[in-house]
């Protein structure tokens, strides 16, 4: 409700102006048919990766139970944005309202938020996995995993409230276009009238405690694998050591790498177009890949789904 007030005391602007990647016709048509593709594959292969995780007992380890949260936080990140830039290509309509500019930009924050310190719960248990064996069903009991992840979850809230109550509480009076394709941080925060010096600030504090610190644990606990597997006696050992951590390796890479680039990348006019593209990369695609990623590279869950498969057949012939 506090949003309501500010909108209509402290603010002439009622709804926004999401200008998108382009404005040719035939550049949204074809933009429009590999968004929908692509969160179509999403919403089904993390569907998909959910319920085995949730309903195979041979995969009811901490290591899936992350893997399922995981892809439940996908579909719910990809959801944010790429419902409403479809709606925009199919119908041209691309404006949004004054709360539900903030309403996406506070799950945009709160779910990319809360991946980053899942990715971190999850280098954390390959930590305990491959550096303490033994003490691993001990350690990352099903009381630590729950924990784990609703930390991840709620370390989201603080973020997300705090960056869109100083945007959604400062003044706007015009120009309401946001120069991207949903209601991003810095597009919107650059809109408003008055100083933000405070947002700024705001922004690198949080960008240090809230994203740096899940990035630097990652980094801590694959020091400790690395070095780990490094002093196994056999390189047979060391090889299935690692290949245990190295789809989710490779989904930190994808995740973090794009992030580091938005965010890091100098304020131009140049940088804004190309921010939208990696914008586009780590909101389309990279979750639409990390189904790929852990079905390919992982056995069991290949394994699991052929279970499925072969029991679905079974069914039809009975």
């Amino acid at each position: 409700m506090v949003f309501e007030w500010e909108q209509e005391n402290n603010t002439t602007v009622t709804r926004f102006i999401i200008l998108g990647l382009c404005r040719n016709p035939l550049c949204q048509m074809l933009l429009f048919l590999m968004c929908f593709i692509l969160y179509t594959f999403t919403l089904l292969g993390n569907s998909l990766i959910l319920l085995i995780t949730m309903t195979e007992p041979a995969l009811h380890s901490a290591m899936y139970f992350f893997l399922g949260n995981l892809s439940f936080l996908e579909i719910c990140y990809s959801s944010v944005t790429l419902p409403k830039m479809l709606a925009v290509f199919l119908t041209g309509d691309n404006t949004i309202s004054f709360m539900g500019c903030a309403a996406q930009m506070y799950f945009f924050l709160l779910l990319g938020s809360a991946e980053c310190y899942l990715l971190a719960a999850m280098a954390y248990d390959r930590y305990v996995a491959i550096c303490y064996p033994l003490r691993y069903t001990q350690i990352m009991d099903r009381r630590s995993c729950i924990w784990l992840v609703v930390s991840s979850w709620l370390s989201g809230i603080p973020v997300a409230f705090t960056q869109t109550s100083l945007v959604f509480t400062s003044l706007f009076c015009g120009p309401n276009e946001v120069d991207h394709f949903f209601c991003d941080l810095a597009p919107v925060q650059g809109l408003i009238c008055t100083d933000i010096s405070q947002n700024e600030i705001s922004n690198m504090v949080i960008t240090i405690v809230f994203l740096a610190t899940p990035f630097t644990l990652i980094l801590v606990s694959y020091f400790h694998i690395i070095s780990t597997i490094l002093q196994m006696p056999s390189a047979n050992s060391s090889h299935k050591a690692f290949s245990t951590c190295s789809s989710h390796l490779v989904a930190v890479t994808l995740f973090y790498g794009s992030g580091i680039v938005m965010y890091l990348h100098p304020r131009s006019s140049h940088a804004l177009e190309h921010g939208k593209v990696v914008s586009l990369f780590y909101t389309v695609v990279t979750p639409c890949l990390n189904p790929i990623i852990y079905s390919l590279r992982n056995k069991e869950i290949k394994e699991a789904l052929r279970r499925r498969m072969a029991r679905k057949r079974t069914s039809q012939v009975a």
